[in-house]
C-alpha cells in the first residue's frame, strides 16, 4: 500500500496515531510516529515479531508492561523500547491525553495492519475488532504480529476457519490490496 504522509489513523476509543514519514534505511524502513492516547486507553498485550518499537513521552505518563514483568511507568522526556519478539502493552496512565513520539522499525506491514485494526474497531464500536476482519488480519499477518491474550487454539484453528467463511461470504473485498505478510527476514 502506498500512503501519503502524514498518515493519520484513529479509533473511537481515543487512540490517534500519525505516521509522519516513512524513512528509507538500511535493514528496512523506519516509520516516524506520534500518538495521542486518552486516559486509560492503550493496546492489549501484543508482540511485533519483526519490529522494534520506541516511544518517547512528550506529555503525560505512560504505563507499560512486558509480559511476565511488573507494570512500569515513564514520564515526560523518558523513552521506552520494545525490542522485536517482546510481548508488551502500554496505556495512558495519566488523567490527561498522553502524547508520545517514536518509531517502528522495520516497517514491513505494520502501517496497513494498524490502519485495518483501527478501522475494524470502529466498525465494531468495540475494543475487540470486528470478528471477521480480526480473523483475516491475525491469520494473514501471524508471522509479523501476535495478540498474546488470544488462546493458541483460537489462533491456530478458529481464526483460520473464520477466514475461510469470511472469504466464502465475501467479507474481505476491502482487503483486496492487502500487502503480503513477511514470512522471514
Amino acid at each position: 500500500m502506498n500512503y501519503t504522509y502524514p498518515h493519520k489513523i484513529e479509533n473511537f476509543l481515543g487512540e490517534k496515531i500519525t505516521i509522519l514519514e516513512r524513512k528509507k534505511e538500511t535493514h528496512g524502513d523506519r516509520l516516524i510516529v506520534e500518538s495521542y492516547t486518552a486516559p486509560g486507553v492503550g493496546p492489549v498485550m501484543h508482540t511485533h515479531w519483526l519490529q522494534d518499537e520506541s516511544l518517547t513521552v512528550v506529555k503525560g505518563t505512560i504505563g507499560y508492561q512486558v509480559k511476565g514483568q511488573s507494570e512500569r511507568f515513564a514520564k515526560e522526556g523518558e523513552t521506552i523500547l520494545f525490542s522485536k519478539g517482546t510481548p508488551h502493552r502500554f496505556w495512558n496512565a495519566g488523567k490527561e491525553t498522553l502524547y508520545c513520539r517514536g518509531y517502528i522499525k522495520p516497517a514491513h506491514s505494520i502501517e496497513f495492519f494498524l490502519t485495518s485494526i483501527f478501522e475494524a474497531q470502529n466498525k465494531a464500536r468495540s475494543k475487540e475488532p470486528e470478528p471477521f476482519d480480526a480473523a483475516f488480519l491475525l491469520t494473514k499477518y501471524s508471522s509479523e504480529f501476535d495478540l498474546t491474550e488470544i488462546p493458541v487454539f483460537v489462533k491456530k484453528a478458529i481464526l483460520p476457519l473464520m477466514c475461510i467463511f469470511g472469504k466464502l461470504l465475501g467479507k474481505y473485498k476491502h482487503f483486496k490490496n492487502a500487502p503480503p505478510a513477511v514470512k522471514s527476514i
